[in-house]
């Protein structure tokens, strides 16, 4: 290494620029996930010298990956408290009264909800939602995903917590003393991108795919659904009532029908049926809301013995050898020999039925099951059922969803009002959100994507060995003669439509990291004020929709809507040109 060294000092710019060629192969290669790759650029940077140990500790003063992470939990908050499902069950709910109002309502609530919390998890708990609301409407549900991801990117781009790229750049500008971004201080520029999306999205609509994805009825998105009964007590306060005007706390969409008088009614019928003690409500629930009503004890789950208190829930699976394969599931031998529940069945990529005593028992059928020990021990023991593990869903805890609202709302408005920092106020939240139980401390760091955010630390070293090693000054020496005459709207636009490119093919977080420092070289150049061109980064690295892999939302809807690649190129191609165009115009009217 000694023999190598002094040709590394004479040439580290260049051999900077090297490293950083070979991550760009190895990210649109594929071979390696990004944060494999971000960390194994960072280590050859410091391997060669080209970072130094005050500056890869440097690094870990950056406020962006606190400020990802804790929002993340923050999210994970509203999404244990059940607050994000009641919105999505109200929306079904709506969509079976107004479906084109509920169309508007999800699109413009997404719009504004993305701005303040994670657009991924929000994504996946709405996809379901879009299906009912395609079935609903009696059109393809690759109407609605593809505009679901489209709005949720055009949320994050409203306020600086919107997506994890805004804090990214906003973390390296402040680590250069150009001072910190407020909250909303990308919103007026994000507005303006965002209005041009939704026309966009008006105008592209009959551009969309028509056609219904091979698992639109089967897999129903990507959430797994269980088929359950409810029993009516007779103290029930929907006893004497129409199903339709009951309130059941489960959304109309999730309810299949009612078995009355030994018969499944459905339909029109279902819902105009007065409701009496004894009949059973046949839904398709998650998990979560399944084991919600189970925790309230409002109604008689599933089939089978009652079960002593204090009883656990445990999910098995049915083996492809057991005897009792193709017979309704009222008929497995286990429910007439042990005092146990079966609360509900789910099957991958298909929807069981029609109720769950009918239901015929499939191999691979996973059945949720209530018991207490010695129970749950003979199920363990029992050969035709395997997999016998802890249910892996819980019940929300709805009685404490107005504190996670208040603590993202509290924390919002702290940001917004300059009292302090999104990063520290969102930190502060995350301890009142655990000790407050809203959500638990395993579920919290389950919650923080951890590739997310070792990708950002990563790449915030590359970026800071590129400045170390003279590559940045290099690179913005050669750029210099060409923009230093370039008139501001032209440099704005280059950086947004560089950092758009660059982000249909690697990841956002790693774009922004690595722009950071040049865009900033670039204003000191050019004269230019630096705030403008880190908006354009900002925006051009979130704004991308022309490949599945262009945003992390993007890819989501790609599997659960089975569209083509060549479905976003022909929408986003012509969206990303759109908002680009309303980006660039208006960061170069309207100076920060």
């Amino acid at each position: 290494m000694e023999a190598v060294a002094p040709f590394i000092a004479e040439h580290k710019a260049v051999i900077g620029l090297l490293v950083l060629a070979g991550m760009f192969a190895a990210f649109v290669w594929e071979r390696f996930s990004p944060s494999v790759v971000a960390v194994a650029g960072a280590g050859t940077m410091l391997a060669l010298g080209l970072l130094d140990e005050k500056g890869a500790y440097g690094v870990f003063s950056n406020s962006a990956p606190l400020t990802v992470g804790a929002m993340f939990i923050l999210s994970g908050a509203l999404i244990r408290t059940g607050v994000i499902d009641k919105v999505g069950n109200y929306v079904v709910d709506r969509a079976k009264r107004h479906p084109r109002l509920a169309v508007i309502e999800v699109f413009g609530g997404g719009l504004l909800v993305s701005g303040f919390i994670n657009s991924t998890p929000f994504v996946v708990v709405m996809m379901p939602v879009c299906f009912r609301l395609a079935e609903a409407l009696g059109i393809s549900p690759k109407k609605l995903l593809m505009p679901l991801s489209v709005i949720a990117v055009l949320g994050g781009c409203l306020t600086l917590i919107g997506t994890s790229t805004n804090l990214v750049v906003a973390g390296i500008a402040e680590q250069a003393g150009l001072g910190r971004f407020s909250l909303f201080s990308i919103t007026p520029y994000g507005l303006a991108v965002a209005a041009a999306g939704v026309l966009g999205l008006l105008v592209m609509a009959r551009f969309l795919p028509s056609d219904y994805p091979r698992i639109a009825e089967k897999a129903d998105g990507e959430q797994q659904l269980y088929l359950t009964e409810l029993g009516l007590g007779e103290n029930d306060p929907a006893v004497d009532m129409a199903l339709e005007a009951a309130n059941l706390g489960v959304a109309a969409g999730q309810i299949v029908g009612v078995i009355a008088g030994g018969r499944l009614i459905t339909g029109s019928d279902a819902q105009h049926h007065r409701l009496v003690a004894g009949n059973r409500i046949v839904a398709r629930l998650d998990g979560a809301a399944l084991m919600t009503l189970r925790s309230e004890g409002r109604f008689a789950i599933g089939i089978g013995d009652g079960t002593e208190a204090g009883a656990t829930v445990v999910e098995v699976t049915v083996s492809p050898s057991h005897g009792s394969i193709d017979r309704p599931l009222a008929e497995i031998p286990f429910l007439q020999r042990q005092r146990v529940r079966i609360l509900g069945v789910t099957r991958f990529r298909h929807l069981p039925g029609p109720t769950l005593s009918e239901n015929r028992i499939r191999a691979a059928d996973r059945l949720l099951i209530e018991a207490d020990d010695p129970n749950v021990a003979q199920l363990r023991d029992n050969p035709n059922l395997i997999g016998l593990a802890m249910a892996s869903v819980t019940a929300f805890r709805r009685r404490r969803a107005w504190i996670a609202i208040l603590v993202m709302a509290s924390a919002v408005l702290l940001s917004a009002t300059g009292v302090m920092s999104i990063g520290i106020a969102a930190f502060i939240g995350v301890g009142i959100v655990l000790l407050t139980r809203c959500i638990d401390a395993s579920e919290a760091w389950g919650s923080i994507d951890g590739d997310v955010l070792i990708l950002i630390f990563a790449m915030l070293a590359v970026g800071a060995a590129l400045e170390q090693a003279g590559s940045v000054s290099l690179m913005v020496g050669a750029l210099e003669p060409v923009l230093i005459h370039a008139p501001q709207w032209m440099v704005i636009a280059i950086v947004y439509f560089s950092a758009l490119l660059l982000s249909e093919l690697l990841s956002n977080n790693a774009v922004a990291a690595l722009m950071g420092p040049l865009v900033i070289g670039i204003a000191e150049a050019t004269g230019i004020a630096p705030q403008p061109l880190l908006i354009a980064l900002m925006l051009g690295a979130s704004a991308c929709f022309a490949t599945p892999v262009g945003y992390q939302t993007n890819t989501l809807v790609y599997a659960a809507g089975d569209y083509r690649f060549m479905d976003f190129v022909r929408v986003g191609v012509p969206l990303n040109i759109l908002t680009g165009t309303a980006g660039v115009v208006a960061l170069s009217f309207w100076t920060p």
